[in-house]
């Protein structure tokens, strides 16, 4: 027989279980509560000038592409809305230029200059200059047949130094006799692309290194303020023994470029597999870099990150914030989809799309334009901030820009960014609590957001159902749909604070005006 008591006492009990249980489920099912990043802003100290590493030049597929249409149309939004400087991209002695062209009428004895200067004349009209990658070998001057891309880019060694060295010599007294010797002596000349991996040059590192040793001396025997620099490897190889060699020959270094990508091997660009999260590796090996250079008797060297990537735009913001002081120039690889590099292209868009390109085909900006467009409206002077996901700075007109992220890892694959269709994003909603000391307490500002949702193309072309070819009234939308949206107006509260909600990968930029 029960105990009265105790099984009414069980009843109790159980309901008390119960109760805490609903409690503890609904509390759960709510919204959860975003973790806090926080951040100071004094924006009454400046503390230098900042320099925009990141539109001093932007990558570009090949030469021959440069007149397209589209491609021009490309560039000339990039200009004007990112403040693009500078254009690099391979191939401007590629067959299909015709540098040394023969046909019926021509012997193709002697250069042919004509498309190159038309390649050139379109970058001058259209606000740009060049940063001049000197590939691939002419097939007239090659030592074998080796190619790269479906363009066919010779990536063989010449037959002689002494007929490359002519060669190039020959080239650049062109541009200056066309362009002049002060419009020129702002074009720096690269020597070769990523010289280390054989699907680009077929020599060994001694090849290349008389290479650089023949160009550049015939360069500077034209004038010796032409800039000249290299040696433009993949994973930052080959630094130490590039610096020795020019020692060793007395050879003059104008900038030192290379490429990192963050998804490339740990072990092999700093001597252990995994050591950085994915979003630390470029910013670690520029400051391997820059130490190498400085240990060396070219202290002081500029150093050009000539290739690099990312589609996230708080990564391209961290990585950036932290090369500064690092890098004197970085250019990401690549401001347009009209790109051939890896093929023609058989989509616009696509799911889990991490690849090159900042602007999809048809002129769609993407997050990583819309990102360097916020970017471009930062002052020149850095203000005085808190350490963490901010750059600050002041404007010549006495306005500030403040630039905040939420920053998330979105691995890329090694090797070729890009040629995985995997896109994952490690990171959760943050709320950015933003002190803005010198503010006036209910001061209007402005601010703008990019992430993969906001200045995106992806939800729009998802809502019509991820067209493969989209129609031309698609495009349209989408086009429409991906550029940045009107500012959000905020007021600062009363102890100069500021509270955004970003999405992992987030970027805002806060414009606060004079008063």
């Amino acid at each position: 027989m029960i105990n009265t008591f105790r099984f009414l006492k069980l009843l109790i009990l159980l309901n008390v279980m119960f109760s805490s249980t609903s409690f503890s489920l609904n509390k759960k099912s709510s919204q959860p509560v975003s973790p806090v990043e926080k951040i100071e802003v004094n924006l009454k100290q400046t503390i230098g000038d900042l320099d925009h590493i990141w539109s001093k030049c932007a990558g570009s597929d090949r030469a021959a592409i440069t007149l397209r249409e589209q491609w021009r149309a490309d560039l000339t939004r990039f200009h004007n809305e990112t403040g693009l400087q500078r254009v690099r991209f391979h191939g401007i002695f590629a067959e299909e230029l015709g540098v040394y062209s023969s046909s019926i009428l021509y012997s193709g004895k002697d250069p042919n200059w004509q498309n190159i200067d038309r390649v050139y004349d379109g970058l001058l009209d259209h606000g740009v200059k060049p940063l001049i990658e000197l590939s691939f070998m002419p097939k007239k001057l090659a030592s074998g047949k080796s190619t790269f891309g479906f363009y066919a880019g010779n990536i063989t060694p010449p037959t002689g130094m002494a007929e490359w060295g002519s060669f190039i010599k020959s080239f650049v007294q062109h541009l200056v006799d066309r362009y002049g010797i002060d419009e020129v002596s702002l074009w720096p000349f690269e020597v070769w692309n990523e010289p280390d991996l054989m699907f680009f040059w077929t020599g060994t590192q001694a090849d290349y290194f008389q290479l650089y040793k023949t160009t550049v001396n015939a360069i500077k025997s034209i004038d010796a303020k032409i800039q000249v620099g290299g040696p433009a490897t993949s994973s930052i190889q080959w630094i130490p023994e590039f610096l020795a060699f020019c020692k060793e020959n007395s050879l003059p270094i104008d900038f030192l470029s290379t490429h990192l990508y963050s998804g490339d091997n740990q072990a092999n660009v700093f001597g252990k597999a995994n050591l950085y999260p994915q979003t630390e590796v470029i910013p670690r090996g520029m400051a391997l870099v820059r130490a190498q250079i400085d240990s060396s008797s070219y202290r002081g060297t500029p150093l050009w990150l000539t290739e690099w990537s990312s589609d996230s735009p708080a990564a391209i913001a961290h990585i950036i914030k932290s090369c500064l002081g690092v890098c004197q120039l970085m250019s990401q690889w690549v401001f347009s989809n009209t790109y051939e590099e890896l093929g023609v292209s058989p989509y616009i868009l696509r799911e889990g799309d991490n690849s090159f390109g900042m602007m999809a085909v048809g002129g769609i900006p993407k997050p990583q334009f819309n990102t360097y467009k916020l970017l471009h409206m930062l002052g020149n002077k850095r203000l005085a901030s808190s350490d963490g996901p901010v750059l600050a700075s002041h404007r010549d007109n006495g306005s500030c820009a403040v630039a905040v992220w939420n920053l998330a890892v979105v691995p890329q694959a090694s090797g070729i960014p890009g040629a995985s269709w995997d896109r994952k994003v490690i990171g959760e909603q943050k709320q950015i609590q933003i002190i803005l000391k010198g503010a006036h307490p209910g001061q209007s500002v402005k601010v703008f957001y990019v992430d993969q949702f906001r200045g995106s193309p992806l939800p729009e072309w998802r809502k019509l159902g991820s067209p493969k070819y989209p129609t031309m009234a698609q495009m349209d939308l989408i086009r429409k749909s991906a550029e940045l949206a009107p500012a959000e107006i905020r007021k600062i509260g009363r102890k100069g604070e500021l509270v955004l909600d970003l999405p992992p990968e987030g970027m805002a930029l806060i414009e606060i005006g004079v008063r």
